[in-house]
Parts: structure tokens; sequence; C-alpha cells
């Protein structure tokens, strides 16, 4: 954060020589106290930003390590396996029903012959 001009503090506590015909100050402290929650919030969000790329950096490094090692990768999703399973055994079910009775159906055929 080595480009950023101004804290809030520096904001609030700046101030500015009234001339002819300047602005009101009352809308530019206003507005000032407006961009100093902007940085607040701004700072609060990069502090958190950080926070989350460090834990991520660090699950990355893990799982690295953990698949160097020849280790298996944690999964953090619920594996649907036996749903797989269930779907090909039914699907192997089907195949069987149509292809077998097709084969049937051509077996008798070829006896008739």
């Amino acid at each position: 954060m080595d480009n950023i001009n101004f804290t809030p503090k520096d904001i609030l506590q700046k101030e500015f020589k009234p001339k002819m015909r300047g602005y009101d100050p009352a809308d530019v402290d206003t507005f000032l106290d407006s961009v100093i929650k902007d940085y607040e919030n701004f700072g609060k969000e990069i502090e958190r930003m950080k926070n989350e790329n460090d834990r991520l950096t660090d699950k990355v490094d893990e799982l690295n390590k953990q698949v160097s090692a020849g280790g298996t990768v944690e999964e953090s999703a619920p594996v649907s396996g036996a749903t797989n399973v269930d779907v090909l055994k039914r699907l192997s079910n089907l195949e069987r029903r149509v292809f077998g009775a097709q084969l049937e159906d051509t077996d008798n055929s070829s006896h008739r012959i």
C-alpha cells in the first residue's frame, strides 16, 4: 500500500483556507466524511482479501505437497461415487433389456431358417 497518499485520518485533519466565493465548508466536510468512510471500507476489504489470499496460498501449497508425496488430495465436495455406480448399473440393465431382446430376436430368426 505504498502508493496510497492519504489515510482516513489525513483526510479528516486536512484544513483548507477560506477564500471569497469558495465552496461551502459544510458541503466539503460532508463529502470528506463520505470519502473517509470509503477509505476505511477499502482498507478493511484489502485486509480481508489479503487474509483470503494467504489462506488460499497455504491450501495450494498443502495440496501440492500431497500431490508430490503421492498422497491423495482431499476433496471438499462430497464424492458421488455411489450415485455413479447406481447410474452405471441401471444403464447396464437397460442395455441388456434392449440389446438382449434384439439378440434373442436375431437368434430366434436365425434358428427358423
